[in-house]
């Protein structure tokens, strides 16, 4: 007998699987503790509509993720530092200035959490920091550190 499982089942497989099993199986186990319902057409349809939505979501994610990393490859971000008599930097600029920047000057949300560096930034000049957007998305980013006047 084809049923679809409600729950996963240890076993057997996961929620929303199609499995066939012995009809005194389903009949004694798994419809009295509502863990499955028999595998008709609306079952069957429902449980296709569940995988798609599921697989929907992911796909607007990746999408949007594209857009703003096209938009991150052609950014610039100006971060200004502090600087002591003989032109040596003060402190280090981090992932979270980058971000703070980027939202500040650019209006680009970026969490912190997905700009890469290496070390903190220590020097003025111009970088490429890589930013990972999302699986198999990532952007770079340019970072220029000059010296607050």
């Amino acid at each position: 007998m084809k049923v679809v499982l409600l729950q996963d089942v240890k076993g057997q497989g996961k929620a929303n699987d199609v499995i066939n099993v012995s009809d005194g199986y389903a009949r004694n186990f798994l419809f009295p503790r509502k863990l499955a319902i028999v595998a008709d057409a609306k079952a069957l349809a429902e449980v296709k509509s569940k995988k798609e939505s599921a697989q929907h979501k992911p796909d607007v994610e990746r999408a949007n993720a594209r857009e703003l990393a096209s938009k991150l490859n052609e950014a610039k971000v100006v971060i200004t530092a502090d600087a002591g008599k003989d032109g040596r930097f003060y402190g280090a600029v981090t992932s979270k200035d980058i971000a703070e920047a980027l939202k500040a000057q650019l209006k680009l949300e970026v969490d912190k959490r997905k700009i890469e560096l290496d070390a903190p930034i220590k020097a003025f000049g111009t970088y490429m920091v890589s930013v990972k957007l999302y699986q198999e998305v990532s952007a770079k980013l340019t970072v220029q550190v000059t010296e607050k006047k």
